[in-house]
């Protein structure tokens, strides 16, 4: 289980845009669902980017006209008789508003309109919809999500995530062809989140550590690596000569079962042992020993038997231990606080 409000919270921390002052009273407003939510903040999103202005790219069109521009092309001119009407097609360049991130907005907005939300958020949403008439919405079925950011549409990037969480994590179809809301994402999509929250709750409240989520090298005898996978970490945190690696993992069972015994899910063991093995293979060469260890953190769930334990294996620390994500956000920091705080004590202390 996980509370509506941490939803916001993740989302602030995954996305830092909506720290801001514009999105700042969400954090103490009550939603009954997850999709009332994301409407709020999508609603707020495009509110701002309106006042901003839409973006806008350079879009190549081809068309009749009367008053020639750009390329004229004189065999589309013949082949369609536009000449007859006196016309001829021309191809241009035209820095528009219909752009596909805007198209997404649109056909997103429209489709939370047709929705089951609050009237109050399908009505404020509605008000946008006029900003958009030059915009031609996407099919968001056929939607592939691979958009490039640059410094031109930074302040789409959380808009177009939200849009990917409803799209993709809300949105379902009803017997009757309406569209109803799904109280939560599923897992795939709360992964991503949950991976992402954690990472950037670090690097936002522990600036004393080094946080990041860097590929680690597999350590070869002879250098050969054709077909061996990358190893990318969730999230690895740093000071001096001590490191930690975690990965997260959001499941709707965090131990497996086998005959009446249960245990860690042996994969998750395996991958996080790799990795710290790995990784501690990296500073063999320094002057200065390093201490490397792992934790797997899972999102806690009803079960009645959860994962915790510290294990000591082969000179390295490897730790199980569980995420409340259904208690109050500031519990849920200490949770996070406690972790770093453990594992970087000494470093802190000098020692």
């Amino acid at each position: 289980m996980i509370r509506i409000q941490n939803l916001y919270h993740m989302l602030a921390y995954a996305f830092q845009t909506l720290q801001g002052q514009s999105y700042r009273d969400i954090a103490v407003e009550e939603f009954d669902n997850t999709a009332d939510l994301l409407a709020e903040i999508l609603t707020r999103g495009v509110s701002l980017q309106v006042k901003r202005g839409l973006g806008r790219e350079y879009v190549h069109l081809e068309e009749a006209l009367s008053s020639p521009r750009g390329k004229i092309e004189l065999s589309e001119s013949l082949k369609t008789r536009s000449i007859l009407r006196r016309q001829l097609v021309c191809s241009y360049d035209e820095f528009s508003t219909n752009t596909r991130m805007n198209g997404i907005l649109k056909a997103t907005i429209a489709l939370l309109v047709r929705s089951d939300i609050s009237k109050t958020r399908k009505k404020a949403l509605s008000r946008l919809l006029p900003y958009f008439a030059d915009v031609d919405g996407v099919d968001l079925s056929c939607e592939d999500w691979n958009i490039r950011f640059d410094r031109n549409n930074q302040t789409y990037r959380m808009l177009m995530n939200v849009c990917w969480l409803v799209v993709k994590g809300l949105l379902q179809t009803r017997a009757n062809g309406s569209l109803h809301m799904m109280d939560f994402l599923d897992d795939q999509r709360m992964s991503r989140l949950y991976e992402k929250f954690v990472l950037e709750y670090y690097r936002c409240e522990h600036p004393e550590l080094s946080v990041g989520a860097p590929y680690i090298s597999w350590a070869l005898d002879d250098g050969f690596d054709d077909m061996l996978p990358a190893m990318h970490t969730d999230i690895t945190l740093a000071r001096g000569s001590t490191v930690l690696i975690i990965d997260t993992k959001y499941y709707n069972n965090t131990t497996q079962q086998q005959f009446d015994k249960r245990s860690v899910h042996s994969d998750n063991l395996y991958q996080i042992f790799t990795y710290v093995k790995n990784k501690e293979a990296e500073f063999a060469n320094t002057p200065k020993s390093h201490s490397v260890s792992g934790m797997l953190l899972y999102a806690k769930t009803d079960e009645e038997i959860q994962p915790d334990g510290v294990y000591q294996m082969s000179g390295n620390q490897i730790s199980v231990r569980t995420l409340d994500l259904n208690r109050k956000f500031s519990e849920i920091a200490a949770q996070l606080d406690e972790i770093a705080n453990a594992h970087f004590s000494k470093e802190v202390a000098g020692i």
